[in-house]
């Protein structure tokens, strides 16, 4: 399934998407569960919700989705062009990994990494497709940065790597936009408050779910600014790949369902240019990685 948060005319729903329809699982699930006899059942009103329920709700879900599929009913279907999405999930919190392509390793500098180096993100740099976001007038050198994230969905702690992907819910698209210039030019490096800036976490467009993926090992990823590729790389060349992260991560905190890893870009971001190019008001930038989905987003100047 590919799982997504839509914008409808009172609140945030939750549903999936089938084909060129997204289908709101509640008010289908409503519809199989009365067309069966069954008593209605309630689920999380959120992606974060409906995840930490467990495998039980997920099964709901996809009967509710398989139900609408029917052709018979298709007022439950809305077009996917006519709806719009928000970013798929608010996690509990965003664990991103520096470094952790050879050729990005490479262009940035530094010694060999021993283990993965962790950063943070806050749940309020989350945006989502389609946004604008904003750059605030303090952040000098704003940078792009395609990445596939992994969406827990049950929790791991103290997991091995041969466990690990059993955690996974599936993927997103992920932009860890940074602003270069707390990260590197201030005088004790803030990594984490550079990319933890209002709306520098734009994600989406929806989670696809471990099974619609497959195997994370070789997937590949596009960055496009304005229409030219910026970046082009590989999860094959991934130095922590992502069951590796999840057991490392979970020997030091619990990875609860919902929680979001941002596993590290490829080469080409803009600080390393020659000369740097850094993100304006008005650039349009589009995120690719293969079989999850394609993120797009602007960025606007201070409000």
């Amino acid at each position: 399934m590919k799982l997504v948060t839509f914008q409808a005319v009172d609140a945030e729903r939750i549903g999936a998407v089938l084909g060129e329809s997204v289908v709101g699982f509640q008010p289908a699930l409503d519809a199989a569960r009365a067309a069966a006899g069954e008593p209605p059942l309630v689920l999380p009103s959120d992606m974060l919700g409906l995840l930490a329920a467990g495998e039980a709700a997920m099964v709901q879900a996809a009967r509710a989705l398989a139900f609408a599929a029917r052709p018979e009913n298709a007022a439950l279907r809305r077009p996917l062009s006519g709806v719009r999405l928000r970013a798929p999930l608010l996690p509990g919190k965003i664990l991103g990994v520096g470094r952790n392509y050879a050729d990005h390793a490479k262009e940035v500098g530094g010694p060999k990494l021993a283990a993965p180096r962790i950063f943070l993100k806050p749940t309020s740099s989350v945006s989502g497709p389609g946004d604008v976001v904003r750059i605030p007038a303090a952040a000098l050198k704003p940078d792009w940065e395609v990445e596939l994230a992994v969406v827990i969905g049950r929790t791991a702690w103290q997991v091995s790597e041969g466990q690990a992907l059993d955690h996974v819910a599936g993927y997103t698209v992920l932009n860890d936009l940074t602003d270069r210039a707390l990260q590197f030019d201030h005088p004790i490096g803030m990594t984490s408050f550079g990319k933890g800036l209002d709306g520098f976490c734009p994600m989406g467009p929806w989670i696809a779910t471990a099974e619609e993926v497959g195997e994370p090992w070789a997937l590949d990823l596009t960055c496009q600014l304005n229409g030219k590729e910026v970046q082009h790389g590989n999860t094959r060349d991934l130095i922590f790949p992502v069951a590796t992260l999840i057991a490392w991560l979970s020997r030091f905190v619990a990875l609860h369902p919902g929680d979001v890893i941002a596993t590290g870009t490829p080469a080409g971001v803009g600080h390393f240019r020659s000369p740097p190019v850094y993100l304006k008001p008005g650039d349009r930038l589009r995120l690719e990685v293969e079989k999850v989905g394609v993120l797009e987003h602007s960025m606007g100047g201070p409000a």
